[in-house]
């Protein structure tokens, strides 16, 4: 005879692997602000960008700043191979108080 499933158990497993994936995101959502330098920016200027690349339905415009994504994540692959020997990736240039500058906008991309 086979032996009965735990219904109960599986469920609040998968609740569990749920809310580890949910936190996740969250934390590397938070690092790829550092990343990118907009944490330089104002909360009020990252939610306005935000939005907008959110609620812009312009194609072409959404295709440039994909492929500024797929190059910006190939540049931080290359720089993790090509890191220095502590392993810190360089990641550009920087303001007085060290933090990373934001990347500079290409025309009609904003």
């Amino acid at each position: 005879m086979r032996k009965p499933r735990d219904f109960d158990a599986e469920l609040k497993a998968l609740d569990s692997r749920a809310q580890q994936l949910k936190a996740r995101k969250l934390v590397q959502l938070g690092e790829l602000v550092t990343a990118t330098g907009a944490d330089a920016l104002t909360i009020e200027e990252l939610a306005g960008a935000l939005l907008a690349i959110a609620t812009t339905t312009e194609t072409q415009r959404r295709e440039v700043w994909r492929r500024r994504g797929a190059e910006f994540f190939s540049g931080q692959r290359k720089a993790g191979k090509a890191g220095d020997a502590t392993g810190q990736q360089q990641s550009g240039a920087t303001t007085e108080d060290g933090r990373a500058q934001p990347p500079h906008a290409e025309p009609g991309a904003a």
